[in-house]
């Protein structure tokens, strides 16, 4: 079976779990070489080696990363050693993020720890710039076209959950529109991907916690195939610096997830 994006080197930042996890192994599907990111290490499924092997076994080649995005030194050792290794990036998909260790979903910005700011526009958005400052040389010296993913969320264009988490989606857009600018000359796109509701681990641990199903969501899976599908569309110039929703992209592609399934709609789109 032809796998296409055999040969082609990809990376995942925040790839243990949810839609990192989903994506790696997506792009593993296609035969692709991954390297993932993040902090959790050693044995279990939710560690860098977890990913790694699941990318192995889904038909992808696996290297995970132990990194801290906070950390802009780890970020640039990652990408040397993905430049000694590989000497080029095809896809780089921008995905790591923290949820705030006391989560702010509801109440006034005055009411949560100003730490929950540098948690998700830190990571959420300051560590995409860096990751993709260092990428850059690498994206240039990919043999065809090559992309920024940055998974944002509907969050960029309406409210939801916190003044700190609007913020850092709005500016992650902003990000991969002006960059589009940027590198149009360069052969690389950008491109701000929009998930519904996804059913990934955080989710699922919070609604057995409080007794309510979770219903009409997206898989992680799902989130990664629709990344693959863009990652091989023919008019990426025409879609760089754009926004697209998992759910439009699952529709256009006939994109379906491990249970068959197109993606499920967001009930709140507003845009």
């Amino acid at each position: 079976m032809n796998k296409r994006l055999s040969g082609k080197i990809c990376v995942v930042t925040g790839a243990t779990r949810g839609i990192g996890r989903g994506t790696a192994i997506a792009l593993a599907e296609e035969g692709a070489t991954i390297y993932v990111t993040g902090r959790s290490s050693g044995q279990g499924n939710l560690t860098v080696e977890g990913c790694a092997q699941a990318i192995e076994e889904s038909g992808g080649k696996g290297i995970g990363v132990v990194l801290d995005h906070s950390n802009d030194s780890a970020i640039e050792s990652l990408f040397k050693k993905i430049s000694d290794e590989q000497g080029k990036i095809d896809l780089l998909v921008n995905n790591v993020f923290k949820i705030p260790d006391q989560p702010v979903w509801a109440g006034g910005f005055w009411e949560h720890p100003i730490q929950a700011w540098d948690d998700q526009v830190g990571i959420g958005l300051r560590a995409h710039y860096v990751a993709s400052w260092y990428a850059a040389p690498l994206l240039f010296k990919a043999d065809n076209d090559s992309l920024i993913m940055n998974i944002s969320s509907p969050g960029g264009s309406s409210y939801h959950f916190s003044s700190s988490y609007g913020t850092g989606k709005a500016g992650l857009d902003r990000l991969t529109s002006d960059m589009a600018i940027e590198l149009k000359d360069k052969g690389v796109h950008t491109i701000s991907l929009y998930p519904g509701a996804v059913s990934t681990e955080f989710v699922l641990d919070n609604a057995a916690k409080m007794g309510n199903p979770v219903e009409n969501a997206q898989t992680p899976l799902m989130v990664g195939r629709t990344v693959v599908a863009l990652a091989l569309a023919d008019d990426l110039k025409v879609r760089s610096g754009s926004i697209q929703w998992v759910e439009d992209v699952s529709k256009e592609f006939n994109i379906r997830d491990e249970n068959g399934e197109l993606a499920a709609p967001y009930p709140i789109r507003l845009k």
